[in-house]
């Protein structure tokens, strides 16, 4: 009877691991907010690469449009948000943009990803 009830106890507390805390998982390009405003009809593509890193989707027979695709699921059967921003190209110059991004998320995730020393140390407030 104890042998079971320890079995139990062990299943109970193996199931319910993922019960109380669930991290969400992030895919693809998590843009910048301030990054994002600094964007400026006119720039070129190497600026605007500079700004915001290279894009998810960069079609070949579309060069004149770059996708920043990002993706967030918390947990294993939760669902998947997924937002897009599109950059649009005339004559090698940045003419518009629009979609959705995540604008917060980065520097969320790297306070928390700080707290488990996971990430880099800045210098500039006294670490390595």
């Amino acid at each position: 009877m104890r042998k079971l009830l320890a079995l139990v106890l062990v299943i109970m507390f193996a199931s319910g691991c993922g019960v109380l805390y669930r991290q969400p998982i992030y895919q693809g390009n998590l843009l910048d907010k301030a990054a994002v405003e600094q964007l400026q009809q006119g720039m070129d593509k190497r600026q605007v690469m500079t700004l915001l890193g290279t894009p998810s989707i960069r079609d070949p027979f579309h060069q004149d449009r770059w996708d920043y695709t990002a993706s967030r699921r918390t947990g294993r059967s939760g669902p998947t948000d997924v937002k897009n921003m599109t950059l649009f190209f005339e004559n090698e110059a940045l003419a518009k943009w629009e979609g959705e991004y995540y604008p917060e998320e980065d520097s969320e995730l790297a306070k928390t990803m700080a707290q488990f020393g996971n990430l880099a140390k800045d210098k500039k407030k006294g670490g390595r």
